[in-house]
């Protein structure tokens, strides 16, 4: 169940701040909008359904006096068998429609004499119809007849005059109400900017103070202080869980460069200790014996070539102090060190290196290959009687960089590459090449390396290195 502190932190969010502020300021404005709209469409409803009575009660027919006049005066005197009985209906329709859609009271009344004068109608005639004497059918037909359908056209006019009347009158209460809550709107909004203007300027601050001292706080880490600090005190949950964030990012930093820098001491140990291994006393002497050799019995242009790869192999091994290098570099190094060692192993070796030039821009640590090459010259060819090869290949497979260097010696029994593959692993100082490789392999990549070994017994070996395609490494890596 979470506490009441807990309840508030959650509420005092920016978020629901922010609503809790829109609130304050569109509630009183919306439901004076409502209001508004309200009256409007009220009134409007008044006002079209008075506007349409009028527009109905001109359709009246404006000569419905003379026309009923003359049909009857035709009907009485025999020269038409035609009585008027479709107008006299359409008028008591028309009253009967009007009177369902009035309100003002002299129309409606207007509306019950029509509607009287036309049941009066309909008896006035059907007394004529009865009467036989001419006389007598014209007396009732002047002071009936006419007097009725005077009466009928005068109500109906009369009609007009109160509806245009209401309408006039629904268009000042329309105005009046228009112009109070004009004022009322007026006099809240004057209430109610202050009111908002001062929290929002509150709640501003509240925001921009703390992001101003985290802004701070970042650019101080940015410049290196990864001490401890205090948070920044806020109200706002989100921006004290930004802050704690900020302060725990800046803790695990720290502890993580510490990280880095022990990995970063161990690496270069590892580095120093295959420099060491590498460049060692016989390899060079060996070397140089079979320079002298060469120029002894005069192969002058083998002994150029031997030094000019001795002077290209320590040239790349030194890379001009960058332990990060390209696969072209590395190339170029092998092809050296391998030259050098032909000259020595001309009867039992032979090389190719075969990398695609496709990936040859990829970086990586520099001297990766080497410990292989040497593991295949000294454990494959040398134990192996008759000619050997060491081929080396470099290509992209599945977004990954495949590097393998593979020969044609003496190989292992599975007994004794289980027993190699365990050294590797478990970084044993009695492989001391191929357990450096491997390892600096992994404290650059991590997961995103392997490292493998294959062998035939009679056949050969092959270790493979897959690396990412993308490594995305440079010399400040291992710096």
């Amino acid at each position: 169940m979470r506490s009441p502190s807990d309840r508030r932190k959650s509420s005092n969010t920016v978020q629901k701040k922010m609503y809790r502020l829109l609130l304050q300021m569109f509630i009183p404005i919306g439901g004076i909008l409502i209001a508004i709209f309200a009256m409007l469409i009220t009134r409007n409803v008044m006002y079209a359904s008075v506007s349409g009575n009028i527009v109905k009660a001109s359709s009246f027919n404006q000569n419905f006096k003379d026309e009923i006049d003359l049909q009857m005066y035709l009907y009485v005197a025999g020269s038409s068998d035609e009585i008027p009985w479709d107008d006299i209906a359409s008028a008591r329709n028309l009253a009967e429609d009007l009177l369902k859609n009035t309100s003002n009271p002299e129309g409606r009344k207007a509306m019950v004499s029509v509607l009287s004068l036309c049941d009066k109608f309909s008896t006035y005639i059907e007394r004529i119809e009865r009467t036989k004497s001419y006389e007598e059918r014209m007396d009732q037909l002047e002071k009936n007849i006419y007097g009725n359908t005077e009466l009928i056209e005068e109500y109906m006019y009369s009609y007009l005059y109160y509806e245009a009347g209401e309408m006039a009158s629904i268009q000042k209460q329309l105005d009046f109400w228009l112009t109070i809550e004009i004022v009322f709107v007026v006099i809240v909004m004057l209430i109610v900017i202050p009111v908002v203007l001062s929290r929002a300027v509150k709640l501003s601050k509240s925001i921009t103070d703390p992001i101003i001292a985290m802004n701070s706080r970042v650019e101080q880490i940015g410049d290196g202080d990864l001490s401890p600090h205090t948070p920044v005190e806020t109200d706002d949950a989100s921006l004290a869980l930004l802050s704690a964030g900020i302060e725990d990012m800046a803790a695990r930093l720290d502890k993580q460069i510490e990280l880095n820098r022990a990995e970063q001491i161990k690496l270069r140990d590892i580095e120093l200790s295959l420099i060491q291994a590498q460049i060692n006393p016989h390899f060079l002497y060996n070397t140089l014996d079979a320079i002298v050799w060469l120029i002894e019995i005069g192969k002058n242009d083998q002994a150029e070539q031997m030094v000019t790869s001795l002077s290209s192999y320590f040239r790349s091994f030194l890379s001009d102090g960058r332990d990060i290098v390209t696969v072209a570099e590395e190339k170029k190094h092998i092809q050296s060190y391998l030259e050098i060692q032909q000259v020595r192993y001309r009867d039992i070796m032979e090389f190719e290196i075969d990398i695609d030039p496709s990936i040859e821009d990829t970086k990586l640590p520099k001297m990766t290959l080497q410990p292989l090459v040497e593991n295949a010259i000294y454990h494959g060819l040398k134990p192996k009687r008759g000619k050997g090869k060491i081929l080396v290949t470099g290509a992209r497979e599945n977004g990954s960089i495949i590097l393998k260097v593979s020969d044609t010696g003496l190989g292992m029994s599975s007994e004794e590459l289980e027993n190699l593959k365990t050294k590797v692993l478990k970084e044993d100082s009695s492989s001391f090449g191929l357990t450096s490789a491997y390892k600096r392999l992994k404290i650059l990549y991590g997961d995103a390396c392997s490292f493998n070994i294959e062998s035939i017994p009679q056949e050969g070996t092959s270790i493979s290195i897959r690396i990412p395609g993308k490594a995305d490494i440079d010399n400040e890596t291992i710096l």
